[in-house]
């Protein structure tokens, strides 16, 4: 191990300034003894205090005035979140108190923590796994209820148990095919192949639902993408403002007035949502409102959730026209898909619309679920009905506590690359690859599963990932 990482550090866990008390953490081997070095205590030295318990002491400055009054927590190795000698000092929040005090610790010789530092040494000292000291940025950052509640089952190691239990199996495959190649020149089979191949679909299976669920994943963190789409006029941008409660979008009477895609977030039902209002779709020779068309209907692939707004007074067979060509757009597979009649304020009479009508006629015929809405988003009249239907679509991330969403990037590649080994591994068992080959690419699925959760990382993996922790963490 590095020795930069067995020194002893300190940093504010706290925010000075920010509240009425600020907390220092300090860990390493002479933690303690630095402690004893600034703090007075009346019970005693921190070097005899138990671990898990808490004492009361004074700081003075260098002239020997009274700096603060402070309570120091211990915790002796190996049960701390560094899993080394760790104190954390809370004092009051005033920042010239937080200062002096790291001043004089780090004359006692201590230095100051990199960011994700204290994470960084539970890693390496085995209180968690590299996926778990993810989670711990996961958990800091999370907004929502849904993102809080995927990071603390990634940070309790319900991704870890997971990965190893596909990794048991695949360690069991390998070795029953490491001891086929040290009796290779008997021509004896170890490994039954057809076990062996329903063994694989089954990883295979588990790993690809997993990688999959990064679509989800990625949305819980970033927000679920909900695009506004539709042709101009249809009131998209007073939607925006609407749901939002501000005005956010200008919005116009003249047709192409949104010109580029607009993007705010809002919360319902403790679930992200990332609302996008897009360029009115319709021909056009104006060169920049064409980029934003264009712009639009890349948004239409990339969403969750589409919105599609019509304007039941307009021009019957441009409405049908254009809607038919909307759902061209549309993979059902792993979209939704709303049909919001906007402006029923102006429909005056009760009885249907025409347009309505003809609606209802192009969704009939599709295989796939469609939802229809009426609305308007000027007077909000159905719009509590729509944040409703949005939040349905997406129920299932708010159930299933301990269900696993993979959130990060690192790890759905890593999953990705973990499948292709696998599918090479099924191609070879059936083609009779000589074994040694197969025992290759098998060990290249277990590898990548390994990178997952740091049984195999390079010090240049370890700085990317706790550069992005907070210092004091």
């Amino acid at each position: 191990m590095n020795s930069s990482w067995t020194d002893t550090i300190i940093a504010p866990a706290t925010i000075p300034g920010t509240g009425a008390i600020s907390i220092l953490r300090i860990s390493g081997p002479d933690a303690l003894r630095s402690v004893d070095g600034v703090i007075s205590f009346k019970n005693g030295k921190c070097l005899d205090f138990k671990g898990y318990t808490s004492h009361y002491g004074i700081v003075r400055d260098e002239s020997g005035h009274v700096l603060d009054e402070v309570v120091a927590t211990v915790f002796r190795a190996p049960h701390s979140y560094t899993g080394e000698d760790s104190v954390e000092i809370s004092c009051h929040a005033s920042s010239y108190i937080v200062k002096t005090l790291i001043e004089r610790f780090l004359s006692e010789g201590l230095r100051m923590a990199e960011p994700g530092e204290f994470t960084r040494r539970a890693f390496l000292n085995g209180k968690m796994d590299l996926s778990q000291a993810e989670a711990v940025a996961d958990v800091i950052s999370s907004t929502t209820s849904a993102a809080h509640r995927i990071a603390m089952n990634q940070l309790r190691g319900g991704f870890s148990r997971e990965l190893s239990v596909l990794r048991s199996e695949l360690l069991e495959l390998s070795s029953l095919l490491e001891l086929e190649l040290d009796f290779s020149e008997e021509d004896v089979e170890f490994a039954d192949r057809n076990k062996m191949l329903s063994l694989l679909d089954r990883t295979s299976s588990h790993i690809d639902a997993l990688t999959r669920s990064f679509r989800d994943g990625n949305a819980i963190k970033r927000g679920v993408p909900v695009a506004i789409v539709g042709p101009a006029n249809a009131g998209k941008s007073t939607l925006l403002n609407t749901l939002l409660k501000e005005d956010r979008a200008i919005v116009s009477e003249i047709a192409g007035t949104t010109r580029d895609t607009i993007e705010e977030t809002l919360t319902l039902d403790g679930i992200l949502f990332r609302f996008i209002d897009t360029a009115g779709l319709r021909d056009t020779g104006e060169e920049i409102e064409k980029i934003g068309i264009e712009r639009s209907l890349k948004k239409i692939t990339e969403a969750d959730i589409v919105i599609y707004l019509v304007d039941p007074t307009s021009n019957s067979s441009l409405l049908e026209e254009g809607l038919s060509s909307f759902l061209d757009w549309i993979d059902f597979s792993i979209q939704k898909v709303i049909i919001a009649v906007n402006k029923t304020d102006l429909l005056g009479e009760k009885a249907p619309n025409k347009n309505v009508n003809a609606i209802n006629s192009i969704v009939s015929r599709l295989d796939n679920e469609v939802v229809i809405l009426n609305i308007s988003a000027k007077t909000e009249e159905g719009v509590e009905n729509l944040k409703k239907e949005i939040v349905s679509m997406k129920k299932d991330l708010l159930s299933g506590g301990d269900t696993t969403f993979v959130t990060n990037i690192r790890h759905f590649e890593a999953l990705s690359r973990a499948a292709s080994s696998l599918a090479s591994v099924r191609t070879s068992l059936l083609s009779h690859t000589p074994t040694d080959l197969i025992t290759v690419e098998l060990h290249d699925c277990l590898s990548a599963l390994s990178e997952i959760t740091g049984e195999i990382s390079t010090p240049d993996i370890l700085n990317h990932i706790f550069e992005h922790h907070c210092i004091g963490k």
